[in-house]
């Protein structure tokens, strides 16, 4: 059995060193490189992939440094926005030879929630997203919670559904929360908690309630360690750990 030697950026984080403990505990991987902010990328230390969870101010020019040397990237950094994901597949080329996957979310469970999630909002009148984290995130809307409300907003699209019903006209302090393709998102920073997502679905006389918790950052390793081992046979930038599970169709 080949061994896929790994380096992973952003290894002295709480999700980075999570994921350097998971490389090393897999027979078939090895952990080659550990690189942080100010540390020289070079050549990677030889990688065949690269698993990045830095910040979102550095992650693409990470990101770009190993295109350039035509090293696969797991990518679990948030804040990929619509203009970044068109940069890097200008970086990719037309016919690209790296992988690269951009995924909000690694836990299997997770993405199964935003895959009922997507499948279920049509049925219903009301929707609302609501996370839940632990107070050192730097960013709000969690990254999992966008893409949720997009794959809910884009399948009631498609549907044709009238938008999500809201009277309210005052709301000086933001409490009914963000939009996102015009879905209520609502974000929770509280000591204790690591990640939490629900989605709320309503119409009338009843409510469907989607959950989907994480206590434990080793929740995440069995979807990262599953994209380590299949971004190689996927060239050209992949947005979603579903993708490799067969989901989001």
């Amino acid at each position: 059995m080949s061994t896929t030697r790994v380096a992973v950026i952003g290894a002295a984080g709480r999700m980075g060193s999570t994921v350097c403990a998971a490389v090393e505990g897999a027979d078939d991987l090895e952990l080659v490189g550990r690189y942080d902010a100010g540390d020289d990328l070079g050549d990677l230390g030889g990688a065949d992939v690269v698993v990045e969870f830095s910040v979102p101010d550095a992650s693409p020019a990470n990101v770009a440094h190993c295109v350039e040397r035509g090293v696969h990237v797991v990518v679990g950094t948030t804040g990929w926005s619509e203009e970044r994901l068109a940069t890097l597949r200008e970086q990719l080329g037309e016919d690209p030879t790296v992988g690269v996957l951009v995924a909000p979310n690694f836990a299997i469970g997770a993405v199964l929630l935003m895959e009922l999630s997507r499948r279920a909002a049509p049925f219903f009148e009301s929707v609302e997203v609501v996370e839940l984290h632990h107070p050192d995130k730097v960013d709000a809307p969690s990254g999992t919670a966008a893409r949720t409300a997009d794959l809910i907003g884009a399948a009631r699209d498609e549907a044709g559904c009238d938008p999500v019903p809201d009277a309210t006209t005052h709301d000086p302090d933001g409490a009914r929360g963000a939009r996102v393709h015009g879905v209520p998102v609502h974000s929770v920073r509280l000591r204790g908690l690591v990640a939490h997502q629900e989605v709320l679905l309503g119409g009338p006389g009843e409510m469907l309630t989607l959950r989907h918790d994480s206590f434990d950052r080793v929740s995440f390793m069995s979807g990262v360690l599953a994209a380590v081992r299949q971004v190689g046979d996927r060239p050209g930038l992949t947005v979603g750990l579903e993708h490799y599970l067969g989901l989001g169709g």
